[in-house]
């Protein structure tokens, strides 16, 4: 059997959506390259939403980011600065449990003096 611990109070996953795949995987590939993220997934999804007094169907990329949020100040501006939405979804959840050694890998990443 594989342990599970609680993870560092500093993971966490951000979810961002991005209004097609090549943004996403533009942001995506940013955010690894700077060490702000680990890891991230992507996925196509359809998103039901209300935008300046209308509702809307969209179809967009979800962003599965798994980083520090200690860096959540660094991470937020950089998907700000690359992202074509005029108000882009950011929202920050912390890991509260996972696998030791994934969690161990995925702060490695985020430190800017791993190799």
């Amino acid at each position: 059997m594989t342990s599970v611990e609680s993870g560092p109070a500093s993971l966490g996953v951000v979810l961002v959506t991005a209004g097609s795949e090549a943004e996403g995987d533009r942001l995506a590939r940013h955010l690894v390259e700077s060490r702000l993220a680990a890891c991230v997934s992507l996925f196509p999804l359809r998103s039901v939403y209300r935008w300046q007094g209308e509702v809307h169907t969209e179809p967009e990329w979800q962003l599965i980011i798994k980083t520090d949020l200690s860096q959540i100040d660094a991470l937020t501006l950089a998907i700000t600065q690359h992202h074509s939405y005029e108000v882009p979804e950011i929202i920050a959840l912390p890991i509260v449990a996972g696998l030791p050694d994934y969690l161990s890998w995925l702060q490695a990443q985020v430190q800017s003096d791993s190799v």
